[in-house]
């Protein structure tokens, strides 16, 4: 499972991609950079897109993997607050040593689209919001590194249906992003 990903794209670019309207506030902590969990002591902030009436808005959001995550009996069931994780890059550790013995740190992204989307979901906690994002079958580039699953990385045309969507509309959506529109570095 991804537990690093990377945002690199400054606050107006993610507006722009994600359809956010001029004016929205400009958030001085801004989270950017490499975003990954630092512990329950400390928690990470990361940005992520949420739908706000007829309006997107960005929101900062502690990261953590909301424990009302959808059970695969029931996936439907805790998917009603859904946001979209804007990413530039993720990463996984291979799963074979390199020549120093540590795994090494694979970074895989999609050059069309410098900034992309993760499906997200989020949950209030008594420290504000808090999200997560699913997973699914790693792709044919993924999975020679990290077998067990990546990310569900949305195309384009999926934003609007996986923020306001019924599940039953949008659940194809959570599948392996094309290998062919992906890279590894």
């Amino acid at each position: 499972m991804c537990n690093r990903y990377r945002l690199t794209a400054k606050q107006a670019e993610v507006a722009a991609t994600f359809g956010i309207r001029p004016p929205y506030e400009p958030d001085e902590t801004f989270p950017v950079g490499d975003v990954f969990p630092t512990g329950k002591k400390t928690p990470f902030y990361g940005a992520v897109v949420v739908q706000d009436g007829t309006d997107r808005k960005i929101e900062r959001m502690e990261w953590g993997v909301p424990t009302q995550v959808p059970s695969k009996r029931d996936p439907a069931a805790k998917l009603t607050r859904r946001c979209l994780v804007p990413v530039t890059a993720f990463s996984e550790y291979g799963v074979a040593p390199g020549e120093d013995g540590k795994k090494p740190l694979h970074w895989f992204d999609v050059p069309s689209r410098p900034i992309f989307a993760f499906a997200g979901i989020w949950r209030p906690t008594e420290r504000g919001n808090a999200y997560g994002f699913l997973t699914t079958e790693p792709n044919a580039v993924v999975a020679p590194i990290h077998p067990k699953a990546m990310p569900v990385i949305l195309h384009d045309e999926d934003y609007d249906r996986w923020l306001s969507a019924p599940w039953e509309e949008l659940k194809e959506a959570v599948a392996p992003y094309p290998s062919q529109l992906m890279r590894v570095e």
